[in-house]
């Protein structure tokens, strides 16, 4: 038999069975990858070598030595870089804790996080995981301290001591989740404000006596479910599965089943970057305009980091 006789015959008017995937999912298809906002100026980088990482975040820089102080020309190129990839990843700096405020705070004041462990100063957050570690915000796609009125600028982290395998960091560009996001979803959500809490995700490893005592110093707060980036004015999605507890004005069911669309936007491959971490290395990222996600894959092996966190201003 031929592969004509084989082949189903094509009905005078071609109709398809009913079939429809789940509404509000992540489908295939093309997406959207802009880099920078519209109106960008390329420029080229004078300063160092910059290695692309992924099409619309993750750049590492080559070059420079982190431990000695920055020139304005220097702060002004890294801080455009910054912009632009969103996240900076700097090999084998091996920065003392100083040295690495120092750096930070070319950015701007340091913020304190009484929630997390303290490492050799207030404004600097010690990660020491392993069999007995603390355990704290791994495998959660987060934007940091979104539950402050002013979340952080951004943050300076590093890799102290690395497990034998895995413990990798990613990062996804929420411009880009934004940008790909059906028009009539963008409809619903310009102009929206969510409600931001620090107990949901901190409850799933501190128990209701510790939470307690900080309730008073961290009420919710809102936040737009898009903020504009305050330096670019890039439209971004700022909503994350750690703090983002409902959207404002709707019935919960509602929330619910728009902050689950919304939050998925992270997992998308291609608005994302993947760092795999050797002892000594350093990421800096624009806390405005990422989430991030701590791979734990590395079983009981003991990761050590170290991280300083940039004040920021408030979402509009």
């Amino acid at each position: 038999m031929s592969v004509t006789e084989l082949s189903p015959e094509t009905p005078a008017a071609a109709e398809l069975r009913p079939a429809l995937v789940p509404a509000d999912g992540l489908y295939e298809g093309r997406r959207l990858l802009r880099r920078t906002p519209d109106g960008w100026r390329e420029r080229p980088y004078e300063l160092f070598e910059i290695v692309p990482q992924a099409a619309t975040i993750g750049a590492e820089i080559r070059g420079l030595d982190l431990s000695r102080p920055l020139t304005d020309a220097l702060r002004e190129e890294l801080d455009r870089a910054l912009l632009e990839w969103k996240v900076l990843f700097f090999r084998g700096q091996h920065l003392s804790s100083d040295s690495q405020r120092r750096f930070a705070l070319n950015w701007g004041e340091l913020e304190t996080n009484p929630l997390l462990e303290r490492g050799d100063s207030d404004d600097v957050v010690r990660f020491d995981k392993g069999a007995a570690g603390t355990p704290s915000f791994e495998n959660v796609w987060h934007t940091d301290v979104t539950f402050r009125e002013r979340p952080a600028l951004g943050a300076v982290l590093q890799l102290r001591e690395v497990p034998p395998f895995g413990g990798d960091t990613m990062w996804a560009d929420m411009a880009a989740a934004y940008d790909n996001l059906p028009d009539d979803v963008k409809t619903r959500i310009d102009g929206a404000v969510a409600e931001h809490d620090f107990l949901p995700g901190f409850r799933r490893f501190y128990g209701p006596e510790r939470l307690a005592r900080w309730q008073d110093a961290f009420p919710p707060v809102l936040h737009p479910v898009v903020r504009r980036h305050p330096e670019t004015g890039r439209r971004m999605l700022f909503v994350n599965t750690s703090f983002t507890t409902r959207v404002v004005g709707l019935e919960r069911a509602e929330s619910d089943r728009l902050l689950r669309l919304l939050f998925q936007q992270a997992h998308v491959p291609e608005f994302q970057v993947r760092f795999t971490w050797r002892a000594g290395d350093i990421a800096f990222w624009d806390n405005r305009a990422t989430q991030h996600y701590a791979v734990a894959d590395y079983g009981d092996a003991r990761r050590v980091a170290e991280r300083v966190a940039i004040a920021g201003d408030r979402p509009f």
